[in-house]
């Protein structure tokens, strides 16, 4: 009996240590398959882009205005009902074209009596000459005396003097008659015709007939910083400073011109300065009161270094870009920008060297010794 008790707790012991050494067995077996399992991070993709190093222009630029090369008020010299206006609202209309057309009867009435008041007077004047030549005669002969003679002589004067006023008087009647027909003075656009046919007018009203902008050629007016006036004045002295002007928020330009006119003073409330550029304007890509981008070239910057904009970051201690390393890691550059044009940054010095990688796509992703694995690549431009 007492063996046979032996015999059951021995084999219940061995059972015991055999279920403990599989359990250690296949504990350790899972902990050895889950350190397999582990693996080291993935690298983050990212699209990046080469600085380059090139020769830029440094340019300056601001906001200008269209205005017209010159603006005409058309007013008319005389008293008329208007009878024809043979011109549509905005057109084109050259020096000289018929604009408007003031009812002419009253004044060719007035160019006819004026015709003949100065016929008259010139034919008084011919009979009082002839008759001043007549007594003339007579008094070398003694026939008459110097009071008889000075009598004709002030009625000669006196009917030139009259002779004379009605020529003037018809060349004030010729005058009005050409102003019932109202031509334009200068070469541009019409506006919105303010009195239309069967309107009455008078001479030098303060309401104008119509309001024609001169635009070939057409200034802009902007401002620059007073602390670039010393170098634009000196580049204007030199020779003409090219102005490039472009549609708000795009870089396409529209037209290119000069510097004309640089303001006598500086603005004291905003510290700048007006300048106005012209334009030649020959395919009216301008128009009066639009509103254009201005770039100014200045001189050209060599050995700038370029990256593209995009791959600008922004954090507590400033801007910044991640360069890949050689051995696919990120970094942080801090960086300062010099300026930026369109797509295109230009640093100041340091930063970002030559052929350098900057992250250009993928950069939330970054964190400085991160892996990266380069999906795209291409060069700054």
């Amino acid at each position: 009996m007492k063996s046979r008790t032996r015999y059951a707790v021995f084999a219940v012991v061995s059972i015991a240590l055999g279920v403990g050494a599989l359990a250690a067995y296949f504990s350790a077996d899972s902990r050895a398959k889950e350190k397999q399992v582990v693996k080291a991070p993935a690298a983050s993709p990212v699209a990046v882009i080469a600085a380059v190093q090139q020769t830029v222009p440094v340019r300056l630029q601001a906001i200008g205005n269209v205005e017209a090369y010159s603006t005409v008020a058309v007013k008319s010299r005389v008293d008329g009902q208007i009878v024809e206006v043979p011109f549509r609202e905005g057109q084109e209309v050259k020096k000289g074209e018929v604009i408007f057309r003031i009812d002419p009867r009253g004044f060719e009435a007035s160019l006819r009596q004026a015709e003949a008041q100065a016929l008259r007077d010139v034919a008084s004047r011919d009979q009082a000459a002839n008759q001043e030549r007549r007594y003339q005669e007579l008094l070398d002969k003694n026939f008459v005396s110097k009071d008889a003679y000075a009598q004709y002589r002030t009625n000669a004067a006196t009917a030139e003097a009259t002779s004379k006023a009605s020529q003037a008087a018809l060349e004030n009647a010729r005058l009005n008659l050409d102003y019932t027909i109202i031509r334009s003075p200068i070469d541009g656009y019409v506006g919105r015709a303010l009195l239309q046919a069967g309107n009455m007018v008078k001479a030098n009203d303060t309401i104008a007939l119509v309001v024609i902008n001169q635009v070939k050629p057409v200034y802009v007016s902007f401002a620059i910083p007073e602390q670039q006036l010393p170098t634009v004045r000196e580049l204007v002295r030199r020779s003409p400073l090219a102005v490039e002007v472009a549609a708000p928020g795009t870089d396409k330009p529209l037209a290119a011109g000069r510097i004309a006119f640089l303001d006598n003073a500086v603005d004291q409330t905003t510290g700048t300065i007006k300048v106005r550029a012209v334009f030649d304007n020959g395919d009216v890509a301008l128009w009066p009161g639009q509103f254009v981008t201005v770039r100014v070239k200045l001189y050209d910057q060599e050995n700038a270094i370029l990256i593209p904009s995009r791959a600008l970051q922004t954090g507590p201690s400033g801007q910044f870009v991640y360069v890949v390393k050689p051995d696919m890691t990120a970094e942080v550059r801090n960086v300062v920008v010099a300026r930026t044009e369109g797509d295109v940054t230009v640093l100041a010095e340091g930063g970002v060297a030559k052929g350098e990688q900057v992250v250009v796509r993928g950069a939330l992703r970054l964190a400085p010794g991160v892996k990266v694995n380069i999906v795209d690549s291409a060069a700054a431009s």
